[in-house]
């Protein structure tokens, strides 16, 4: 039987008005339930550590950083619940009993690429919807709807406005390297997947979403308006300050990799050559 309850959470303005996921951080007392009165946060790669995974379980450390992960709220005060007891979690064995658990981790890198496919899965979803919507009713705006969906996906997928990171994110599961594992790879032996987690998520600015299911069915005119506004950026035509973020070897190395890697990619795809 199909159901529909669900989206009674999992269809409002937090999923971008359509049926998608959401990744929230909450300020949680000792017995596991929300204290709402604190407020909370809605989570993707352009969040702050210090905001991010409130009531969830985080092995790893974040180097120069602080988060809400392993912390509970036990006094009232939201500034005392975070230690270096909760920082640094190498397993969660000595949290619960992990023994029905796949891995007695929840690895701090896993969790950022999960923090950021969320989103992007909202983002990938809510433009179908918006476009094929548009198509079938032939809608006199469909030029402009193009336009403002593509430019708010490709800026997400290009990690334009990500919250840096102030260290070195070291995992407890080796999650980075089976992740990026999976490829594809270009020539130089280069992947979308690679993490870089020093300064950003990605090595690569660009999302491995790229490749899915989701993006290969959309419409092909809202692929064709995100091919567009990809090129703009990666091509450097783009010259927002928001962009400065992208360097020209970040750029032209996304190009390559994609030329090589990526299905039905837009013959003017060329290594870039502004700055």
């Amino acid at each position: 039987m199909r159901r529909d309850d669900c989206l009674r959470c999992h269809i409002s303005d937090g999923t971008l008005g359509v049926p998608g996921m959401m990744v929230r951080s909450r300020f949680t007392a000792p017995h596991g339930m929300p204290q709402l009165i604190y407020g909370g946060y809605a989570t993707d790669h352009r969040s702050p550590l210090e905001e991010r995974w409130g009531g969830w379980y985080v092995s790893g450390t974040a180097l120069g950083a602080r988060h809400m992960g392993n912390a509970m709220l036990a006094d009232g005060n939201p500034e005392s619940m975070v230690s270096e007891q909760t920082l640094h979690v190498k397993s969660l064995q000595d949290k619960f009993d992990t023994a029905g658990y796949l891995s007695p981790h929840s690895d701090i890198a896993a969790l950022m690429v999960f923090d950021h496919q969320m989103h992007m899965t909202n983002l990938l979803t809510r433009v179908g919807w918006e476009i094929r919507s548009a198509l079938y009713d032939k809608r006199r705006d469909l030029a402009a709807r193009l336009r403002d969906s593509a430019s708010e996906l490709v800026d997400y997928l290009l990690f334009v406005d990500e919250a840096p990171l102030a260290g070195r994110i070291e995992g407890t599961a080796g999650f980075a390297a089976k992740f990026a594992a999976e490829g594809p790879r270009d020539s130089q032996g280069r992947s979308l997947r690679q993490l870089d987690l020093e300064k950003h998520l990605l090595r690569y600015p660009c999302s491995y979403m790229i490749y899915t299911e989701a993006f290969d069915s959309l419409p092909p005119e809202a692929k064709a308006a995100i091919y567009r506004r990809m090129w703009r950026i990666l091509s450097g035509e783009e010259k927002g300050a928001n962009y400065t973020r992208l360097s020209l070897a970040d750029r032209r190395a996304v190009v390559e990799i994609l030329r090589e890697t990526k299905k039905g990619l837009p013959d003017y795809f060329q290594p870039p050559v502004r700055y």
